[in-house]
């Protein structure tokens, strides 16, 4: 049980880690190539993980 919970941290760490990054790079225009529905992808999956992790947490 606590196995799962650190892989569902660690991957939404990271998803938001890799959406911070990109949108950084992105914005200072070394990245400029990288659609904005990319990004916008990004952070839906941030937010998805964000929710479930939560439900998952509060059953």
């Amino acid at each position: 049980m606590s196995s799962s919970k650190n892989s569902r941290v660690a991957v939404f760490w990271f998803v938001v880690g890799l959406t911070s990054v990109l949108w950084g790079l992105r914005g200072i225009g070394l990245l400029t190539f990288i659609p904005g529905f990319v990004l916008g992808l990004l952070i839906a999956a941030s937010i998805a993980l964000l929710i479930i992790n939560g439900w998952i947490e509060t059953r």
